[in-house]
């Protein structure tokens, strides 16, 4: 297929971050394609966005090769693409189930290796695109009965370190975003009550992952952290 736009693929879907996202992209002009175990979920983003709607378990290689496939198809190899998933097994250490925590990790960072592994076997020829992976506060603090998360959340902030060092030399721009604190889910979402800036607001992280895409690569960032001022560092 000849490429006519930029595309972007959106891996790891729901409605908050990532819906805002797909919504700025689809403004921008970008063919979207967006991802996510249970496709039938992003139908009326699909419509809203004229994006197309994936299944894909991102832990799963084969599955992930054939989201690739499929969106390369239908619109050439992804200028951006961002991987959102993660998974957390919460509780004090000594009772966590094992095979819980062998998923989160399995989620959180195994996950985002096979999404950004497939991306840059497309990418490196083409010697452009931009990775992304979604971080959060345990990215860079392990907190209490929170061990899976940490794991997951530390391994992936590596691998895109790693990628980014490695790859960035050779036009790929890969990047890191730290989302320390909680994204709001709408004006009915109970945290509201934190008050005024209380939660991030999903369209605001968006406009600074797009920003990221956009930047000229002569002043690239690998990492970004994002937090509503009044939250405590």
């Amino acid at each position: 297929m000849t490429e006519t736009r930029e595309s972007a693929l959106i891996v790891g879907t729901g409605p908050g971050l990532s819906a805002s996202l797909a919504r700025l992209c689809a403004r921008q002009g970008m063919a979207v394609t967006v991802a996510a175990r249970d496709a039938g979920k992003l139908a009326g983003l699909a419509a809203e966005t004229g994006a197309t709607a994936r299944e894909c378990d991102a832990g799963d290689g084969a599955s992930v090769d054939a989201l690739f496939d499929a969106a390369v198809a239908e619109n050439g190899v992804p200028d951006l693409v961002v991987f959102n998933p993660s998974y957390r097994e919460r509780g004090p250490l000594a009772g966590l189930d094992r095979e819980e925590v062998r998923k989160a990790i399995h989620i959180s960072c195994y996950a985002g290796f096979l999404v950004g592994q497939k991306a840059v076997q497309l990418m490196l020829p083409r010697g452009s695109g931009s990775i992304q992976f979604t971080g959060a506060s345990a990215s860079v603090k392990g907190y209490p009965e929170s061990a899976s998360f940490a794991m997951g959340k530390f391994g992936l902030r590596g691998l895109a370190q790693s990628m980014a060092r490695e790859l960035q030399p050779k036009g790929l721009h890969v990047a890191h975003f730290v989302i320390d604190g909680g994204i709001s889910a709408g004006p009915d979402d109970p945290r509201n009550s934190r008050g005024e800036d209380g939660l991030l607001l999903p369209d605001a992280i968006a406009e600074t992952y797009l920003h990221v895409h956009r930047q000229h690569r002569s002043a690239w960032t690998w990492e970004v952290e994002l937090r509503p001022w009044v939250e405590k560092f």
